[in-house]
């Protein structure tokens, strides 16, 4: 699998091809995304070592993604899933890939522990509603 640091992204409401959005700030890959109306975040992935990067995008314009904070420890192949306020990034590889680290979306800062998956687990995915995700 190649690094790369293109983000692209489509309209939903019409067909067609993606479109570019902006570049991360660095090259990377096996990382997560999550988001609200308002920001897209993406976290982990591995560079020369596993990423602890958390970076953000405004989702009304285009444009280079900007430094939002930390994981609470490098890893890549990670799941994320979000809610309208938080994301969540959980497990991964790396020397602790059972954790689970949460952000609120609308502000910048470090990730925080929100706990431990039962295993460790890599290369997950993740899903939300409103209530609650399942990673």
């Amino acid at each position: 699998m190649a690094r790369v640091n293109t983000t692209d992204y489509i309209t939903i409401a019409s067909t067609g091809d993606a479109s570019d959005f902006g570049d991360l700030t660095t090259q990377t890959q096996g990382c997560a995304g999550a988001s609200s109306s308002t920001r897209a975040l993406i976290g982990g992935g591995a560079t020369n070592v596993e990423s602890v990067t958390i970076e953000y995008f405004t989702i009304s314009s285009t444009g280079n993604g900007t430094d939002f904070g930390d994981l609470t420890a490098g890893r890549q192949a990670i799941a994320a899933c979000s809610t309208s306020l938080k994301g969540i990034f959980a497990g991964g590889t790396g020397s602790r890939s059972n954790i689970i680290d949460f952000v609120t979306i609308a502000t910048t800062g470090d990730a925080t522990d929100f706990g431990d998956l039962t295993i460790a687990s890599a290369y997950g995915s993740g899903c939300c509603g409103s209530h609650g995700g399942i990673a």
